[in-house]
């Protein structure tokens, strides 16, 4: 069995936004860089799935060099071997791209994405991968098995939980409630500095979008308090100010 995991690295979740060059690129200054936390729980169950059934994890991820210590850490969770390909990850649909070339050349399996990158929150790649491969994808799964030379999954609809049973190859993007994230060990993190991380050039492909401008989210207003025996400015603030009342 052979998996390979698709990894974002994105910005910590408690990291300061700001953007530079008249507001059109985001500023890494002082960034700290994490593995997207939805490709984790993708990483951590394709390394349970090859302990069961055996085989090999390789994580793929598009980005420069600056990505490698991230890289390094899915290796020292567990993956066998990395893929870097050495471009920027402009937008969902030149990632699935390039993502889909290494597939094609690798005789995977199973693909595996997380739900969306918490950065830009796109939720694109795993759709995207199954068009350009012409395979199964099922998105954001709970839970993800072999069976029988074929794949389970199973995910929330309205009202419910879906189970889905697909042949392999497939693509398949990981929800929260799928398993508990893996930590690092000491043993781990000395094995990651041996294992193999291969850097790709990327394909050429045409880009399908264009950033314009960032902006941050308006400042929060401060807090007006207003006397408890004073009901009449309290709804004219909501009706007239806030208007979230009419």
């Amino acid at each position: 069995m052979k998996i390979l995991v698709c990894m974002s690295v994105v910005p910590d979740t408690t990291t300061k936004i700001s953007f530079t060059d008249n507001n059109t690129k985001l500023n890494t200054q002082g960034v700290q860089f994490i593995i997207n936390p939805y490709d984790e729980l993708s990483l951590t169950r394709a390394i349970e799935l090859t302990e069961k059934h055996g085989g090999t994890v390789t994580v793929a991820n598009v980005g420069k060099a600056d990505a490698d210590a991230v890289i390094r850490k899915a290796l020292a969770i567990g993956a066998n071997d990395a893929i870097r390909i050495n471009a920027d990850p402009v937008d969902g649909q030149y990632v699935a791209e390039q993502l889909a070339h290494v597939i094609r050349s690798g005789g995977y399996d199973l693909v595996l994405t997380g739900r969306e990158s918490i950065d830009y929150n796109g939720g694109q790649v795993c759709g995207l991968l199954g068009e350009l491969l012409s395979w199964p994808a099922v998105n954001v799964c709970t839970r993800i098995d072999l069976e029988n030379g074929k794949a389970i999954f199973e995910r929330d609809i309205d009202g419910g939980r879906q189970t889905v049973t697909s042949s392999l190859p497939a693509v398949a993007s990981a929800q929260k409630d799928l398993c508990e994230p893996r930590i690092p060990n000491m043993k781990g993190i000395m094995a990651a500095r041996t294992k193999p991380l291969t850097v790709v050039e990327p394909v050429a492909v045409e880009f399908a979008s264009t950033y314009r401008q960032f902006e941050t989210p308006a400042p929060k207003q401060a807090v007006k308090l207003i006397d408890a025996a004073n009901a009449g400015q309290l709804i004219d603030l909501l009706r007239n100010e806030a208007k979230i009342i009419a």
